[in-house]
């Protein structure tokens, strides 16, 4: 389900000290009920997903136009990713942030961590179009449960960026997202279904 930015910006996240010139894309909740200490089984199947691979024929297609158009424009050249030194947040992260565990990585999506922490995780893109942040926290619901929720922030890169963002937003909101979600969310709560390995 989607969020009010609010959602986002209400809460305390350490992500706000880094990302001051990026502005909110989207916030979701996530279907991912569970306990205080789940967060870290949450950023282990978010960080393991592969949408080229999902189950939706729909994101499988969209994604792979995107990598494709990317390959032949050069969007996604090395000296222009997260890597490059002229885009990349790495060097505001604090040092007790920095010190933090960050992995795992969102290697399907080509993610690069930049901290995790007790109950968030965020990790950065950048490419010609767009630098963007993939945000994921553990909120306590009304109820006393918990649950995940992701915040997209971006600074698209010129007008090419913002076009891009523009051109793809209703593919995102209304096609990308919700199936993805929808796919965690089975996941989810297949994990959940698992036994519990007995140790010797």
């Amino acid at each position: 389900m989607r969020l009010p930015n609010a959602a986002h910006t209400s809460r305390p996240w350490r992500i706000h000290e880094l990302t001051g010139d990026f502005r909110v894309e989207d916030v979701w909740a996530l279907p991912t009920p569970g306990g205080r200490d789940d967060f870290p089984r949450l950023v282990a199947l978010i960080a393991s997903s592969d949408p080229s691979r999902s189950s939706s024929a729909a994101v499988r297609t969209l994604f792979a136009i995107r990598w494709t158009i990317g390959a032949l424009l050069g969007w996604d050249r090395k000296d222009v990713g997260a890597g490059s030194p002229r885009a990349t947040l790495r060097d505001r992260v604090p040092a007790d942030l920095r010190e933090s565990q960050s992995s795992p990585s969102f290697d399907a999506l080509r993610f690069t961590p930049l901290y995790g922490i007790e109950d968030e995780w965020a990790a950065e893109i950048a490419n010609r179009t767009v630098h963007a942040i993939m945000h994921l926290g553990w909120v306590r619901d009304q109820g006393g449960t918990y649950r995940g929720q992701m915040a997209v922030l971006v600074k698209p890169n010129g007008l090419l960026g913002a076009g891009y963002m523009a051109v793809i937003a209703p593919f995102r909101r209304l096609v990308v997202y919700p199936r993805i979600l929808a796919e965690v969310g089975r996941q989810w709560r297949a994990r959940a279904a698992e036994p519990t390995p007995v140790r010797a």
